[in-house]
């Protein structure tokens, strides 16, 4: 199994199209055809329905296109590496970050990092903890930034200097506006919306048996979805301060929970890992400047 025919692949499962992805990849279409065909064959699965005007992924296809994914990633994630060895300006640095406002201090350290290093280039990817996590451990990415405790077992850390705190997010003109912090008593009953990974482990360290009176609506990674949802009238959002625009005209607004609850944020990396030389001194700089 050859990396350019999961390059291939991907290209087909991306465009839907054999023609297209035929010109994207700059082969003509029987190679293209060919290559696939191998592949199916290599796999002894059938990858794609084929319909007049467009190609369809079967359910193995889906599972492959997961898979190629990640070995394209590593593969490209390894050239760089090599690439930029002696590179003693620069390199590559692979993050996967949560979604939290003190990302910015993240943020303000590659800039200042940048003044010594300027050949640095730093690639983002979002996710919770799971879809981070995972990238991590196939080696995809250099370091994550979690909004839960680590696994000491696996990873090293080091703990952002402040946390986040948690509020629910509303129409603007709804009661629970008129109040200055909300309770689990204030939210029972209402429709809710929350990140699944908030829901199992941090609403209820802050409400404890009081969760079984609050009714999940619909669950999202990203809270910026969720408040769209929030101005339909639909629910209400839990998630971190700052993350949502409530400024005046948004037509939403931020009240934070009582008792306070606050979330911390980790820097990880695998314990035994081996970087990159950029990627070393990026940790040294962030291990010696603004995290504990």
């Amino acid at each position: 199994m050859e990396l350019r025919t999961m390059r291939y692949f991907l290209a087909v499962a991306r465009e839907e199209n054999m023609t297209r992805a035929a010109e994207f990849l700059h082969v003509t279409q029987p190679t293209l055809s060919k290559s696939l065909k191998s592949l199916e064959d290599e796999l002894g699965k059938k990858l794609f329905v084929r319909h007049s005007f467009h190609i369809e992924l079967t359910e193995e296809g889906v599972l492959l296109r997961k898979r190629a994914q990640d070995l394209v990633s590593m593969a490209d994630k390894i050239q760089a590496e090599f690439l930029t060895l002696d590179d003693i300006l620069g390199g590559e640095v692979y993050f996967g970050l949560a979604e939290s406002y003190q990302i910015r201090y993240l943020a303000a350290e590659i800039k200042s990092f940048k003044n010594s290093y300027p050949g640095l280039r730093y690639h983002i990817t979002s996710g919770d903890t799971e879809q981070v996590t995972e990238k991590l451990d196939k080696g995809v990415i250099d370091f994550a930034v979690l909004a839960e405790e680590p696994n000491t077992n696996k990873y090293h850390y080091l703990t952002f200097p402040k946390a986040d705190i948690w509020g629910v997010i509303m129409p603007e003109g709804c009661p629970l506006a008129k109040k200055q912090a909300v309770s689990a008593d204030d939210l029972a009953g209402l429709p809710l919306f929350c990140s699944e990974q908030g829901w199992n482990h941090d609403i209820p360290r802050w409400c404890g048996e009081q969760i079984n009176n609050l009714h999940l609506e619909g669950s999202f990674r990203l809270s910026y979805n969720g408040s769209l949802f929030v101005k339909e009238g639909l629910g209400y959002l839990l998630t971190f301060k700052h993350l949502i625009n409530t400024s005046s005209g948004s037509g939403l607004t931020f009240r934070p929970l009582t008792p306070k609850l606050e979330t911390k944020l980790y820097l990880i990396w695998k314990k035994h890992q081996v970087f990159t030389p950029i990627a070393e001194k990026m940790l040294e700089s962030l291990q010696g400047r603004f995290l504990e």
